[in-house]
């Protein structure tokens, strides 16, 4: 396509937004709720997706080793664990690190149990980490039932809960992002249709001398790119200055919370990229699909 004529469709394209005011304004708006919406949910998803691949780093196996186990055992069973698959790393941790542990993470209280040092009563422990966290079940379970193994521990309520409501989590977003696209689609095609019925007659004439499908389609699409564009612009300011304030007021207020946000930047130039992706596709489409069966004449 030339350069002249692509602009010339652009210019009929900001023409078909100005002849048709008040739709256009609808439109733009719809694209501006429904773009401001996907963004918060966005942000919330990407976010929650985030903090739960934090907390499922930290998910690990801890396998008591019998205490009647000698180096040799020891030995053949770290051998296992490193043999299991899914099986990324394993530390061995000696009962005195797990003793020490303890009595460090309960301060003051701790000096009670400095009288177990000379008969300590724990196990020494291998803490065995899977590189895909969902593995953690299959794996703790295959672990039991080697020998030296007195007893496997992986919080396995607390960890099949934390997979199930991330799984949900993550659906349900995707599923309310979807609607929400779907309705602005909708609604541009709507108001895009009303404006090519408005032009019906000279769609007709412009098929009889000779115009193509695309030449007559360009304008219209050039419409539906203008109004996913401008309709991403407050959902875009929102997002940047409204994401950059909840992040400097959670890490000022709570610097100790255990999970962090995303950083702001480059995750909200992320988001951005992304509504405006949304708010042209929307467009496109509904352009498209709206313009489509008035032009078999």
């Amino acid at each position: 396509m030339k350069f002249k004529t692509f602009g010339r469709h652009g210019k009929e394209g900001v023409k078909n937004i100005t002849r048709n005011k008040w739709m256009s304004v609808a439109s733009i708006s719809a694209v501006t709720v429904t773009l401001l919406l996907v963004g918060v949910f966005a942000t919330l998803l990407l976010n929650l997706n985030d903090m739960g691949e934090q907390i499922e780093e930290d998910v690990e196996v801890r396998v008591f080793i019998e205490r009647t186990a000698d180096e040799e055992s020891r030995e053949n069973l770290q051998g296992q664990l490193e043999d299991v698959s899914g099986v990324s790393s394993v530390n061995f941790q000696s009962k005195d690190e797990g003793l020490d542990n303890l009595i460090n993470s309960m301060g003051d209280e701790g000096e009670a149990f400095e009288s177990l040092k000379d008969e300590n009563p724990l196990n020494d422990v291998y803490v065995v980490k899977t590189a895909d966290p969902q593995d953690t079940i299959q794996v703790a379970e295959t672990i039991e039932s080697f020998d030296n193994v007195d007893k496997v521990e992986y919080a396995k309520e607390t960890v099949e809960r934390l997979f199930s409501v991330m799984d949900v989590a993550r659906n349900v977003g995707l599923a309310i992002i979807a609607g929400l696209l779907f309705t602005a689609m909708f609604l541009i095609a709507n108001t895009i249709r009303i404006t090519i019925v408005a032009r019906g007659r000279e769609i007709e004439i412009m098929k009889m001398v000779g115009a193509t499908n695309w030449f007559i389609r360009w304008p219209f699409l050039f419409e539906g790119i203008l109004i996913g564009i401008l309709g991403s612009i407050l959902p875009i300011a929102l997002v940047i200055f409204g994401y950059d304030a909840l992040y400097d007021e959670i890490t000022t207020r709570y610097p100790t919370l255990f999970i962090d946000l995303l950083p702001v930047y480059p995750f909200v130039f992320e988001v951005s990229a992304l509504l405006v992706l949304m708010g042209v596709t929307i467009g496109l489409w509904g352009s498209f699909t709206s313009i489509r069966k008035y032009l078999k004449v």
